[in-house]
């Protein structure tokens, strides 16, 4: 597949952006780059006219085009590999990597599968909650006296590096088709209530201590058949302590 066409496969995922200038800005961005489409989470007031001007009359074809949504897992929900994006780090939202590591594995994988690049709102960014549906997450290197990013660079920095990534990483073979990420956290919240029951994870903060197991499927790549099995099993236990139980 080519280059372009791999491109089309990856979206920009905007979560509650603040400012209509700073979207238009993204369309022109994405544009340049050649992505997909845009979505916009939880901002669908924003003023369409600085959106333009921002954009330029070019990129009006992607302002046209973005997809509006309320929720973020409504957003996400088809999406087989996602990519968050944050300037701040900690154990709870990694695991992080660099926009050309990121650049790569979606290159890889995009001629198979859909990706988002998710991207917070201009003041706070994206919360470990939010983070946690997310495969892996980037931070962008900057200096030590001010790491803020603004939201249309931070784009066009990610954008530019899987630009680059579709045009070196050999894509001629088919990757491995994963599972959707409704399918995955369908999985993981069946999961969590399981693993809750039996005593495994803490009760009081079940997420925390999912972290571990969400990134040791996130590093594994799941196809939709063996998040079907993974949820077989836990059925099967389910059934078992149930019948225990009685």
């Amino acid at each position: 597949m080519g280059a372009q066409k791999i491109n089309k496969n990856i979206s920009i995922v905007l979560f509650r952006p603040k400012h209509a200038g700073n979207v238009g800005a993204v369309a022109r961005a994405a544009k340049n780059m050649g992505m997909g489409k845009i979505i916009v989470v939880g901002s669908s007031d924003l003023d369409h006219e600085e959106m333009e001007q921002r954009s330029t009359h070019l990129a009006k074809d992607m302002l046209d085009a973005i997809q509006y949504t309320d929720t973020l897992r409504e957003a996400l929900g088809n999406f087989q590999y996602i990519i968050g994006t944050t300037a701040r780090t900690g154990r709870a939202r990694g695991p992080f990597v660099t926009p050309r590591e990121a650049a790569r594995k979606a290159a890889a994988l995009a001629s198979q599968n859909k990706i988002a690049l998710l991207f917070g709102p201009e003041d706070t960014g994206l919360t470990n909650e939010e983070l946690r549906l997310c495969h892996c997450v980037v931070t962008i290197p900057t200096s030590r006296e001010f790491t803020s990013v603004n939201l249309s660079h931070a784009v066009m920095i990610l954008c530019y590096e899987i630009f680059l990534a579709t045009r070196t990483t050999d894509t001629s073979s088919d990757g491995p088709r994963l599972a959707m990420s409704s399918e995955l956290e369908g999985m993981y919240r069946q999961m969590s209530e399981l693993l809750a029951r039996v005593g495994f994870l803490n009760r009081e903060n079940p997420e925390y201590w999912m972290l571990d197991i969400r990134r040791f499927f996130s590093r594994t790549g799941l196809s939709s058949r063996e998040v079907k099995i993974v949820r077989g099993i836990c059925r099967q236990i389910e059934w078992y302590a149930e019948k225990g139980n009685k």
